[in-house]
């Protein structure tokens, strides 16, 4: 407890710190010092506030970038935001200057990618889950064991499949994909009070599990014999304090930088689907942008991509090392035990047909994208088991 009390005063101090220099040298200078690392260092603060001026002055565009994660989320979970600032305005040559709002500023999930429809913003980064009901051909990622392990959904989303099937139709939406981050794949965790760990299907008979919108989640855990329970993801941790859900299935990463350390027993890493995010930006921008301007864009998302890639492994081995501290075990399934899984809810299922359809307009062209979730070519990333 004295541990925590301190740890808090801490953050309290950063903030009030963060407050002051905001304050002082602009929030966006602010921003970049927290980044950075250097908060509480006024030279380097006032020196960065310097350039930051320069490069908004000197700059020809502004891409208004924004998250739902504080700077620093990006230890436990890469979404790697400063870095997609600092590429762009460098392989730009400082032709796009990128103001950043992270932490929530200018909404979270849906309203975000909204917001990048609309115009109103550049680019923002949200879930793929969130991206599903404006660009729902995207959604296809959640029909599970598809792309669930991390090298099947890299191996996809870099596909001339995935990029001629796909980002197509999220084109006509109004919306170019920049980049997708990979986070890890969704878990099964579950509460304090509930046996644990989940090891096979069937001991999620009964189980409220709370699902965000997606109706193909929803399906997989009806397959899968737990009782889903949809919960706005702002009430899902007072939610599973109070047992009105009993688990939840984002990526172990979420799960510590959202705070649920504390009421979690048991997180088993049955990799169904990927808790996987991306970078939309709104097309009519990104066309209007001189086509030098354009490369150095793509450029930087190819960088920043690279670099997400290789943070995954450190990410997940900083969250689950905070969260054993907490007293949170975690369980990867036996092969036999996997096959359960795929077995009950998987992607080969005729179940899933009506859905690969509206998605896809045939159960054909699904198939491509699940050999090309199959098939390496070129990006590797660390999986979980």
């Amino acid at each position: 407890m004295e541990e925590r009390n301190e740890m808090q005063e801490v953050k309290n101090k950063d903030r009030r710190r963060f407050m002051e220099i905001s304050a002082k040298f602009g929030f966006t200078a602010a921003v970049v010092a927290l980044g950075n690392g250097f908060l509480w260092n006024t030279e380097a603060v006032a020196q960065t506030a310097n350039e930051e001026k320069e490069r908004q002055k000197n700059a020809k565009f502004t891409m208004n970038l924004a998250t739902a994660y504080i700077l620093g989320a990006s230890r436990s979970y890469p979404i790697m935001q400063w870095n997609f600032k600092d590429n762009v305005e460098n392989t730009t040559n400082g032709q796009i200057y990128v103001k950043l709002a992270p932490g929530g500023q200018l909404g979270a999930g849906s309203a975000l990618v909204q917001k990048v429809q609309g115009g109103t913003i550049q680019v923002a980064q949200h879930s793929i889950s969130n991206f599903a009901p404006f660009a729902p051909a995207a959604d296809v990622i959640n029909i599970p064991y598809m792309c669930g392990e991390n090298q099947q959904f890299i191996n996809l989303v870099t596909s001339d499949a995935w990029k001629s099937e796909i980002n197509p139709k999220i084109e006509a939406k109004g919306f170019k994909a920049l980049w997708y981050v990979n986070i890890d794949p969704r878990t099964c965790a579950i509460r304090k009070g509930v046996d644990g760990p989940i090891k096979t299907p069937e001991q999620l008979q009964g189980i409220k599990f709370r699902v965000p919108g997606s109706k193909i989640l929803q399906k997989f855990y009806q397959l899968l014999g737990a009782n889903p329970t949809p919960v706005a993801w702002g009430e899902t941790s007072s939610a599973i304090k109070q047992g009105v859900a009993d688990a939840l299935d984002p990526a172990v990463g979420a799960l510590y930088v959202f705070g649920f350390k504390e009421i979690l027993s048991w997180v088993t890493f049955n990799a169904a689907v990927p808790d996987a995010q991306v970078y939309s930006c709104n097309l009519e921008w990104f066309n209007s942008l001189p086509k030098d301007v354009q490369e150095g864009v793509e450029f930087a998302s190819d960088i920043t991509f690279r670099q997400n890639l290789a943070m995954v492994p450190a990410a997940r081995a900083f969250s689950m090392a905070e969260m054993t501290k907490a007293g949170v075990q975690f369980y990867a399934p036996t092969p036999a035990e996997k096959e359960q899984w795929v077995a009950k809810a998987g992607a080969q299922l005729p179940a899933w047909d009506d859905i690969k359809k509206e998605l896809l307009g045939s159960v054909d062209k699904f198939d491509a994208l699940q050999e090309a979730a199959n098939t390496f070519n070129g990006y590797y990333v660390h999986d979980v088991s």
